[in-house]
């Protein structure tokens, strides 16, 4: 089947109901704070952006997109919609695009981001023939943007207030601008906030016009608990019509967004059924890389109970694994390579670590974690009984009672963080 833009179901009311759509959740970090998000994982009864079951490597992505199309072949289109930013996780995902358009090279490619951090990688998308990307602008004014923005992390450096809408605005536009000239489809989404940016949003269609995008999408504001804007009531479906039809004037028009999820599978529309999340769950317990053998564990602990010391400290590590009967079994200890040597030493430890698919350490420094991710090892800052974390890895649990109070963001129970963005 040779896929088109006129079989991508949000461009195409028409093909909506024949073509379907799989996003892969690969990009958990986001780089600013709506005040009307709360990204909770594993909200199966939830059906909006930011919500998703698992998050996966770009290689369990791979490997549950090939399972994904067996069970739905009307796939047209992969998608990148979070669970945070994808551009806030560019390594993962444009890894993943590079590997999509490997193996499926007719498939449609599309990406949906704040457009915050975008530009830099924006030739590359057009070189990848990524058919369309989408940008969620829901103000051109800085003083409206201010109330729909908590912070803006840019360039590790946080901004808020008039500071961050203006540089998340800025770099939007931007953003744009440089989709159009390189020939990259561009929608755009407008959230539709009550008493917020409801009368601005024809104002955002013009300029979003004047710069060439594509489409527009009005979305009526979803009202989600936990969050600044959780009293503030929803658009009624009269508002929404009439902000669409002078929008129009400007651009066409998308309606019937589904706000869908960050693992979105199938019909738009239509809720994943058992099978794939089933599919989506045994992809997220795949070693980082699946073509790989990594059926150990390795853990740093100073008594050999309890994850209790830095990765840097560490002078050996113990290595686990599970024996058919779901037993956590100490396999082996592995000498750490001595101090010192900077890089290489974490070269080193990744080469004597190449079978485990994890690390668990109760603390961490950015260069080794950098090191061991490029070569499939996954960094985990936990504290807690070392059985019990190894167990739940193998098994597929949520470990979020075990992270360190300094790592945990607030995806379980509100978005608002810190600026350092979802771990």
């Amino acid at each position: 089947m040779t896929l088109t833009l006129a079989n991508h179901p949000c461009f195409n009311d028409a093909s909506r109901h024949k073509f379907g759509r799989i996003h892969l959740p690969i990009a958990p970090k986001c780089n600013i704070q709506c005040n009307y998000c709360n990204r909770k994982f594993d909200c199966m009864n939830e059906n909006r952006p930011g919500v998703t079951s698992k998050i996966l490597s770009p290689g369990q992505a791979m490997h549950y997109l090939d399972q994904a199309m067996t069970l739905s072949p009307n796939i047209a289109v992969v998608g990148i919609a979070g669970p945070g930013d994808p551009f806030a996780n560019p390594d993962e995902t444009m890894e993943t695009l590079r590997l999509v358009r490997a193996k499926y090279p007719e498939m449609l490619l599309c990406v949906a981001t704040n457009g915050l951090d975008l530009y830099p990688y924006i030739d590359e998308l057009a070189e990848l023939q990524v058919s369309h990307v989408t940008i969620t602008i829901n103000a051109i004014d800085p003083v409206i943007g201010s109330e729909i923005y908590a912070w803006v992390r840019y360039n590790k450096k946080m901004y808020r207030d008039l500071d961050a809408a203006k540089l998340l605005i800025d770099k939007q536009l931007e953003a744009l601008k440089r989709l159009k000239e390189v020939g990259v489809t561009a929608k755009v989404n407008s959230i539709i906030i009550p008493g917020i940016n409801d009368t601005h949003v024809i104002e955002v269609a013009r300029k979003v016009a004047e710069l060439g995008a594509d489409i527009l999408n009005c979305m009526p504001y979803y009202s989600t608990t936990e969050t600044v804007f959780e009293n503030i009531a929803e658009p009624s479906l009269e508002i929404v019509n009439e902000i669409q039809s002078a929008t129009s004037q400007y651009l066409p028009q998308m309606k019937h967004c589904a706000r869908c999820r960050a693992d979105a599978v199938g019909i738009i529309g239509e809720i994943n059924s058992e099978e794939i999340m089933q599919k989506l769950a045994e992809a997220a317990l795949l070693p980082t890389n699946p073509s790989e053998s990594r059926p150990y564990i390795a853990v740093s602990s100073i008594e050999g109970v309890l994850i209790n010391q830095h990765l840097g400290e560490a002078e050996r590590f113990l290595i686990y694994s599970m024996n058919d009967t779901g037993e956590c079994i100490l396999v082996d200890s592995r000498t750490a390579p001595p101090a010192g040597g900077g890089q290489q030493r974490w070269e080193a430890l990744a080469d004597s670590l190449n079978d485990c698919r994890a690390l668990l350490v109760n603390g961490a420094g950015d260069s080794p974690t950098k090191v061991m991710k490029a070569k499939g090892i996954e960094v985990m800052v936990l504290e807690g009984v070392i059985e019990e974390a190894v167990y739940g890895i193998f098994n597929g649990q949520d470990l979020k009672h075990l992270m360190k109070s300094s790592q945990i963001h607030a995806c379980g129970s509100s978005c608002s963080g810190t600026g350092g963005g979802c771990g």
